[in-house]
């Protein structure tokens, strides 16, 4: 796993920072995993939040931010609650 400088992390944890992607009932769709692909090729760094409801336990949804990580050749910045952020250098 990458180190993630410092600017990338302060930009992350931003308040300003806002989700744009949500992952909803459909779930770990491809269209999803296209969406974040997209995303970080012109951003860098991507907000996501899972739907409440879609994986109960904190062990569960930090597995499912990793699965996606994985997928989409992204590091994982930081998961709290349903939401991640992503970062692909």
């Amino acid at each position: 796993m990458s180190k993630v400088p410092a600017h990338i992390r302060k930009m992350a944890h931003d308040r300003e920072f806002k989700v744009t992607i949500r992952i909803g009932r459909s779930g770990l769709s491809d269209a999803m995993y296209e969406e974040l692909d997209a995303q970080l090729k012109s951003r860098k760094v991507v907000k996501v939040k899972m739907n409440k409801g879609l994986a109960e336990q904190r062990e569960d949804r930090r597995s499912i931010f990793e699965e996606i990580a994985q997928r989409v050749n992204a590091t994982l910045v930081d998961a709290r609650g349903n939401v991640a952020i992503y970062w692909r250098s």
